[in-house]
């Protein structure tokens, strides 16, 4: 592989190429390598649109488009306006695209070399949707216009949404994210953080779902005894909660016809293992409710000793409380079909 030149060494010449792919390590990635995520600055107030009458203005400011192996083009405009609303359609709504273009000649083949904002028209429909530049346009988006049918009100009951906005930011910064699809994007490391603004929410990207703080996940838990049940039909669901090292997890188990009850004192894996204390014998508690549907409900206490990986349910024998035993195939009652349970517990993870 050829060498290439680093920036600003001694004696080195770049052309404008080598210049816009090294400009791809300033903002965060979008998941192609070499690639970057292209919009105004977070917070930037600049670059908004707005109507005067059927003039479309937009404020100055600064952004930055990307084009895949052309690297980040970054630019900065005056106030300018890119054209007056076309006149609305007699019969139905048109949704228009204003956005910022750069000409590049050695890729448009334009003859151009610049930046500028530009209106794009929609086609009027039943269903309109925002039209699409041209597949040489390296652009970013800026707002979308709604103009109505004249029998709605004409241009001048259009209106301007900047949902189609996009902004960016460094390599590492929180990105706040506010259309469905932003939303909708996978992260591109785990560890990547984002602001939701519709949650109104920080959240993280596991390496499979963007979680927030205290998001309540789903996972497996495992149903063991010294001779294992079998679940068949039934039906097991674990979730939990995460914040720091609290784990707050919770298991409802209800049995099948199909499901078989083993032998020996019942263990329900956690999501999480626990932390080590001072003594292997001192742990958390928790509160579990087994259920014979219609007959009856017997509380018991959850137990998750140090360094567990599961949870233990002591309950109740007798009607007074006066002898206890572990849930098992035949404690706090003979497990049959459509019996249930309700496991909960808060914990510190190791």
């Amino acid at each position: 592989m050829a060498a290439t030149d680093p920036l600003w060494a001694p004696s080195l010449s770049y052309d404008q190429l080598e210049l816009r792919l090294m400009d791809s390590a300033m903002l965060m990635a979008n998941g192609v390598a070499g690639g970057s995520r292209a919009g105004i600055r977070a917070g930037d107030p600049g670059l908004a649109v707005s109507l005067a009458g059927t003039t479309i203005n937009v404020t100055g400011g600064p952004g930055a488009a990307h084009r895949a192996g052309q690297g980040v083009y970054r630019f900065q405009l005056a106030s300018t306006s890119p054209g007056t609303l076309t006149a609305a359609n007699a019969s139905f709504t048109r949704i228009d695209l204003v956005y910022v273009r750069i000409w590049d000649n050695s890729v448009d083949s334009s003859g151009l070399y610049k930046a500028d904002t530009v209106y794009l028209a929609g086609t009027p429909s039943g269903s309109p949707v925002a039209p699409t530049p041209g597949a040489t346009e390296i652009y970013v988006p800026l707002a979308t216009i709604t103009v109505p049918s004249t029998g709605g009100g004409g241009t001048g009951a259009a209106t301007v949404s900047s949902t189609v906005r996009q902004v960016t930011v460094a390599p590492g910064g929180i990105l706040p994210v506010t259309s469905a699809a932003d939303i909708a994007i996978t992260g591109t490391y785990t560890g990547q953080t984002r602001y939701n603004t519709t949650r109104g929410t920080i959240e993280s990207w596991t390496g499979s779902a963007w979680v927030a703080p205290g998001d309540w996940v789903t996972y497996t838990p495992v149903w063991t005894a010294t001779v294992n049940p079998s679940l068949g039909n039934g039906t097991l669901i674990g979730k939990y909660s995460l914040l720091g090292k609290t784990c707050h997890a919770r298991i409802n188990f209800i049995a099948g016809s199909t499901t078989t009850f083993g032998g020996g004192e019942y263990k329900y894996r956690l999501p999480f293992t626990a932390a080590t204390l001072v003594h292997i014998e001192l742990g958390w508690s928790g509160s579990a409710l087994a259920i014979r549907p219609g007959l009856s409900y017997h509380p018991s206490i959850v137990r998750v000793q140090s360094q567990g990986a599961d949870c233990k349910v002591i309950g109740p024998l007798q009607a007074d409380g006066s002898a206890g035993g572990t849930w098992g195939q035949n404690t706090p009652f003979t497990w049959a079909n459509a019996h249930q349970a309700n496991i909960s517990v808060t914990y510190e993870i190791a």
